[in-house]
């Protein structure tokens, strides 16, 4: 049996799930998710527990539960906390501007600013010129935001401008040897 599977989900205080068929909806006090789950994986709430559980021991089933269980745990996560990602714009010049909490613009190095409008449930802020947050319930779009952001300047390894995340490492490269 799949150890992430096996494990229930806990749903803290303030969070209500419904399971009606295939479908589940987990509402929370940031806002409401639904998923259908696949045809071999049902749901069950036993008090304040999501059980996760499939129809055998296929292969697919198998990979289907565990990933059922983190999608589902995912959802009761963001209706309760959120999610967020963290950007840093490193570069001289390089700067991002809070037009509206779901439009933002930056400053990249180009001949133009670079607009960036937020989807539908997702919100930036701008604490400082060279940090963006990305936050929302849906951590699959969150990251695909931060990501398609990064996307506009990925950083480069001999000067290190560009966007990265807050923790991630860039490796640096040594530039031209000088002639003597």
């Amino acid at each position: 049996m799949s150890r992430v599977g096996k494990a229930p989900v806990v749903l803290p205080s303030g969070v209500s799930v419904e399971i009606s068929g295939q479908s589940i909806t987990v509402t929370g006090p940031k806002g409401s998710r639904q998923r259908d789950l696949p045809a071999e994986i049902s749901a069950r709430q036993q008090e304040q527990f999501v059980y996760i559980e499939r129809a055998d021991d296929t292969a697919q089933n198998k990979a289907l539960h565990g990933l059922t269980r983190s999608l589902v745990n995912n959802m009761v996560i963001g209706v309760s906390e959120g999610f967020e990602k963290d950007l840093r714009i490193h570069g001289v010049g390089y700067r991002a501007r809070l037009v509206s909490p779901s439009k933002i613009e930056m400053a990249l190095g180009f001949s133009h600013v670079v607009n960036v409008s937020a989807p539908e449930g997702i919100e930036f802020e701008v604490p400082q010129p060279t940090q963006i947050l990305v936050k929302g319930i849906d951590k699959q779009l969150v990251g695909q935001v931060a990501a398609d952001i990064r996307r506009w300047r990925k950083p480069e390894p001999y000067k290190g401008k560009g966007i990265r995340y807050s923790d991630e490492r860039v490796r640096r490269k040594a530039g031209k040897a000088a002639k003597k």
